[in-house]
């Protein structure tokens, strides 16, 4: 496809559409064992996230707060806490302030997007950000 000589100027440098080859990238463990994630948009000086997260069956995310809005699409599988259960092809979002423990009993893959990272409330990761 050829691109019209006037639009060149808006899809070079840092104007530029950014095309992530999913498959390529690197599962990476996350603070809580059992959830494996692959970055898709890092921004370290923002706290900006977009991420795939595996859940292996029956993993607890520790109780965390979401420092800002929080929204989350389920590709597969389930996540559940004590305000409800998100299921494969639904969405949730979480207000900044929102703390809860999460869990995926029969695991999960979903697609998440974050403006800043949560952060853990107690246990071994208190203090700690998921990243």
């Amino acid at each position: 496809m050829t691109m019209p000589e006037g639009l060149a100027k808006y899809a070079t440098g840092e104007l530029a559409s950014r095309y992530v080859d999913v498959d390529s990238l690197p599962w990476k463990p996350t603070p809580t064992e059992g959830i494996d994630m692959k970055v898709l948009l890092d921004v370290p000086e923002t706290g900006l996230l977009t991420a795939l997260f595996r859940w292996q069956p029956g993993t607890v995310l520790p109780l965390h707060e979401h420092v800002e809005i929080e929204q989350t699409y389920v590709l597969s599988g389930s996540i559940v806490d004590d305000e409800g259960e998100v299921r494969e092809g639904n969405y949730v979002w979480r207000p900044k302030g929102n703390r809860h423990v999460a869990r995926s009993p029969n695991g999960a893959l979903v697609l998440s997007f974050f403006l800043k990272p949560n952060k853990f409330l107690e246990g071994s990761l208190a203090g700690q950000e998921l990243k």
